[in-house]
Order: structure tokens, then C-alpha cells, then sequence
């Protein structure tokens, strides 16, 4: 409930639950403690704490990605607050609203001019730091003012599905401040930026008259579709056009995995054969919240040229040679949804880079093995979402198959380390769904022993290690192997011992027995798939190639002599 006059930590709690926040997430401090315990008050939000402010930074954004909500953390002042400078920098980049509540020094020590403990260069130091990272940075430091600021910031992350920081001085947490009317009476609906009306029209108008002219159309869904929660009206373009439809590299999960229009996951030069057959060949490829980044385009230019292309992001829908501004991908979609359309027939066919048939239970194991089980796995299941590390495992994940309502979370362009495992939990805790992780050794080393909080929070997440031995991904490209290794952890025992249940599979056979006793089991499992150290996913080996012809530089030539690995 709201009041006209409410303390500062009141109002916080009353106006983040208003606009649906149920949990929090966060470390404690001293600088923040007083409202870090505001938001855990009886009847206030759910507080998940996990071990480092890394871990809870990507937990919220795993949580916002896998409910469409925002994303709230709550770190102190400096150590807290710069520890969750990487997060944020993923979030902005792949725009996730994430809000950093973060603790500060009160007057009075600010007024001194003496440095305070877990300052940086200056007190401000932090606030601007944060400014580079969000789309809004404020300091509440006016009562007067407060209640607006806050109101600002949230809204303006939702507008544009990316970071905002607020920052609040522990003398200001029981400061009454003044709430006007406007936002007592509020119904806590967030809004995006309305477009304008009439370029929307004749954006969706051209683009109607393209379709209908076009003998082959595809369509291409992007992060934008997935941020501003378009699966549907991307699924009724598809479904009324009958043109294919495929995903970026960060776009992955924004259309049915199985649905009968889906085709795979588009990637440049390196997509599949037939995807990238099927691009070619089409007289118009509709572009839908793409972004231009070297991970969608398979580290090459884009070879779909303009005159044939419809590219709706950024706020900007360019047809062919026409360009209109200030046109919104939600308003471009519900006009286009307007339009008389041409249904086209096409069978469609997925694709992905798995290739001959499986293998033998008693081979050793690799990554192309364990994809093609855990597929297997998947198909028919309900209640399951995948979550893939950066990596490796980030590649890998492009030929997972979830069905049935299953989501797929990846860090794909920002590609941060570490993101997977806190993701998952955060993904579950918001869901539901019981998160599998695809994650590489010397990620789980970086956040992983984050699982360990996994049973107090009554999560089950089933974690793939797949142990190499170390950083993998660049054995190919480096004559300095021993720069890559890690240590050799005990990652089925540590299951273990932090109350889970853990398996090891060398053989193929043992992996898909180790699926089958994680479907069962009422605890979180960690999987470690033990595979040769120079194995990798077959997109992983087709984007070291791409990159190495970019840089005119063959393979074998960058390992030196040693010979292919």
C-alpha cells in the first residue's frame, strides 16, 4: 500500500511489488544491510541469496530472460556494487532489465571528506561506472524527489530492456519522502514506446505487399522478438505467411523449437547447409529484432543484400531501400497482423550440424554424442528448459532441441563466463521448469559451486559438465596448450557432498543412463561427461574455421607445428 508520505525502504518494497517483483536477489552489507532487511520483511519480497555477487547478478538476469519481469538486485556499496559490474555489462549488452539497488556512504561521512572503507577512487566513482553500464543511474538523495526518480528509472528500463541503477545512502532509508498521486494511483503497469502511428501503418503495409509478391519468404527472429515477448505474434506470421522461420544465434528460444515452420538456427556462412540454401534462395528474408553482431552472422558481413530484405530493430523497419523511423518491432508486428496475407506452402525441415546416426553405447563419449542423447532426452518432455554456458558449450547448445513449451537461455553475445549455472537457478526459481546446463569445466570453475545453495531454495537443476580439462575452445588456436589447463575437480563427489546427486560418463551409454537417473532424482545432479580434451561441437569447429579464413590465417598454421589436434 502506498501512502502520500512513506519512508524511503517502505516505498521501494511497495512500489517493486506493485509492478510484480516476488523476488530479490542479493547480498547483504553493511552499507545496504538496514535495506536489504526492509525487502525481506514479513509479507515483502522473496530473498535469494547466493555466495558472490557474481552468482546473484546472473541469477536476476536469468530469472528476467526466463519470465519476461524485471530483474532486482541488491549488493552493498563498492565491493558489492563493482562485483556486479560484469552482470551488468551482459544484461546491457543483450538487453535484459536487471535494477541495481545498491547501499552508499550517508551524509554525514561524505561530509567529512575521509575516505570510506570499500570506497574506490571517489565516492562517485561507483554511480558513474554504473552510468556507463544502464540506461538510467540515479543517487536518491532528495526526498522530495525520490518516488519520481525511482518511477523514472523503472520505466525507462522497460522502454528499452536493458539495465538501471539506483543507488541509496543508508541514511536515506527510513527518510520520509513524498509520493505524489500519480503514482499512488498507478495500476503498476509498465509500458513500451508507442511508435508512430502512421509509419507503422505504411511500414507494415510495404512489408505486406512484399509478402504477397514474394515466392519464397523466410523469416528470421532476433533477441528484440525475445525481449518484448513476441513468440506469438511471430508464431502467427509464420503460421499465416507458411514461410520457414529461423533464429539467430541470440534469437534462440524466440520460436517453438517444434514447431512444423521451424527450421533451425541461422548463422551466416556456418549456418547448416540446407539453412543456409534456403537464405539464398529466398526473394525476401523479413529480419525480425535482429541485431548485426559477429556471433548472429557466423563472424563474416551479412550476404542477404538490402534489395531483397526487410529488417525491423532498433526502433527502425528498413524495406528494401525505405526506411521507417520510429516504428516499435511490437507495433510493426500487430500492424502487420492487420494486413491480408498470402499463405505460401512449403514443407519444412530442421536442421541442425548433427550429423550420422548414434553412436554405439560403449564409445567414448563426445560432444556431438552427448547433444544427440540429450535431444533424445528431451523430445516429448514437458517441464524442461536449457541454459547454455559461454564456450563450447554456448555452440553446442545451437543444436538443442527443446519442445513443449521449453525455454532456452544463453548469454549468446555478451558471452560472460560463468553465467550458466546462477542463470539456471534464477531461470527456476521464476519458472518452474527444471533447467538442464550445458556447461564447460572451466566455467563450472568460475560460478558453478553456486549449485551448492540449489536445496535451500528447493531447485533441482541438472548440470552437464563437460570436462576437457580446461579451456578447450582455444586448444585449436594456441601452440601453448598448458596456458589452458585447469585443475581436475572432483565434480560428480563435490554433487555430493553439497546434497545432491552425481554421475560420471566416459561411454556413451553411461551418459544416457545418467539422464535417465536425473529425470528421477528429487535433488540437483551434476553430470561430468569426461571427453577428449581436443573434442569440440561441431559449430565450435566450423566457427574457429570461419574466424581463421577471416584472419587469412588456416588452422593448422595457428597451432604451429604440432599438427592438427
Amino acid at each position: 500500500m502506498m501512502r502520500a508520505r512513506m519512508r524511503l525502504g517502505d516505498f521501494l518494497v511497495a512500489y517493486l511489488q506493485r509492478i510484480g517483483v516476488t523476488h530479490l536477489f542479493g547480498i547483504p552489507g553493511d552499507l545496504v544491510i538496514n535495506l536489504f532487511f526492509k525487502f525481506g520483511r514479513r509479507r515483502g519480497l522473496k530473498i535469494v541469496t547466493l555466495s558472490h555477487e557474481p552468482g546473484i547478478g546472473f541469477a536476476a538476469d536469468g530469472y528476467a530472460r526466463a519470465t519476461g519481469r524485471l530483474g532486482v538486485v541488491c549488493v552493498t556499496y563498492g565491493a558489492g556494487g563493482l562485483n556486479m559490474v560484469n552482470p551488468v555489462a551482459g544484461s546491457f549488452s543483450e538487453r535484459v532489465p536487471i535494477l541495481v539497488v545498491s547501499g552508499g556512504p550517508g551524509e554525514e561521512e561524505r561530509k567529512l571528506g575521509q575516505l570510506i572503507h570499500h570506497q574506490a577512487k571517489e565516492i562517485e566513482s561507483q554511480f558513474r561506472i554504473y552510468q556507463e553500464l544502464t540506461c538510467a543511474a540515479r543517487v536518491l538523495a532528495d526526498p522530495r524527489t525520490a518516488a519520481e526518480t525511482v518511477h523514472e528509472v523503472v520505466h525507462t528500463m522497460w522502454r528499452e530492456q536493458r539495465p538501471g541503477y539506483l543507488e541509496i545512502h543508508r541514511d536515506m532509508v527510513e527518510t520520509s519522502i513524498v509520493v505524489p498521486d500519480e503514482i499512488r494511483r498507478w495500476d503498476g503497469k509498465l509500458e513500451f514506446a508507442r511508435s508512430d502511428d502512421r509509419k507503422t501503418t505504411e511500414a507494415a503495409r510495404e512489408t505486406a505487399q512484399r509478402l504477397n509478391a514474394a515466392r519464397r519468404p523466410a523469416l528470421i527472429a532476433g533477441i528484440e522478438t525475445f525481449r518484448y515477448k513476441l513468440t506469438h505474434e511471430i508464431v502467427r506470421l509464420a503460421e499465416r505467411t507458411g514461410a520457414p522461420c529461423m533464429t539467430t544465434v541470440l534469437g534462440k528460444g524466440a520460436f517453438p523449437m517444434d514447431h512444423p515452420q521451424y527450421m533451425g538456427v541461422h548463422m551466416g556462412a556456418i549456418s547448416p547447409p540446407s539453412i543456409r540454401r534456403r537464405v539464398d534462395a529466398a526473394d525476401l528474408v523479413v529480419n525480425l529484432g535482429t541485431l548485426l553482431t559477429d556471433m548472429n552472422l557466423g563472424s563474416r558481413p551479412p550476404s542477404i543484400t538490402r534489395g531483397k530484405s526487410i529488417w525491423a530493430a532498433g526502433n527502425v523497419v528498413k524495406a528494401s531501400f525505405h526506411t521507417y523511423t520510429d516504428v516499435g518491432i511490437r507495433d510493426f508486428l500487430r500492424a502487420l497482423a492487420r494486413q491480408r496475407l498470402r499463405p505460401h506452402r512449403e514443407r519444412v525441415v530442421y536442421a541442425d550440424n548433427l550429423h550420422g546416426p548414434p553412436a554405439r553405447s560403449t564409445r567414448a563419449v563426445r560432444v556431438a554424442d552427448m547433444l544427440r542423447e540429450l535431444n533424445v532426452f528431451l523430445a516429448g518432455r514437458r517441464g524442461w528448459s536449457v541454459i547454455a554456458e559461454s564456450g563450447d558449450m554456448l555452440f553446442a547448445g545451437l543444436d538443442v532441441r527443446v519442445g513443449r513449451g521449453g525455454a532456452y537461455l544463453a548469454q549468446g553475445y555478451y558471452a560472460s563466463m560463468g553465467f550458466g549455472v546462477p542463470g539456471a537457478l534464477g531461470a527456476e526459481l521464476g519458472t518452474g521448469q527444471r533447467p538442464i546446463v550445458l556447461c564447460g569445466d572451466g566455467a563450472f570453475q568460475m560460478t558453478g559451486s553456486e549449485i551448492a545453495h540449489a536445496p535451500r531454495h528447493g531447485l533441482r537443476p541438472v548440470v552437464i559438465v563437460m570436462n576437457n580439462g580446461g579451456w578447450g575452445i582455444f586448444r585449436p588456436i594456441t601452440d601453448r596448450e598448458d596456458l589452458l589447463t585447469i585443475p581436475n575437480w572432483p565434480y560428480a563427489e563435490l554433487a555430493r557432498n553439497w546434497g545432491g546427486e552425481g554421475f560420471v560418463a566416459e561411454t556413451v551409454g553411461e551418459f544416457r543412463d545418467a539422464l535417465a537417473a536425473a529425470a528421477q532424482s528429487r535433488s540437483f545432479v551434476i553430470i561430468e561427461a569426461r571427453v577428449d580434451p581436443h573434442d569440440l561441437s561441431p559449430v565450435s569447429k566450423k566457427y574457429i574455421e570461419a574466424s581463421g579464413r577471416k584472419a587469412n590465417v588456416g588452422p593448422a598454421a595457428r597451432r604451429g607445428k604440432r599438427g592438427a589436434p
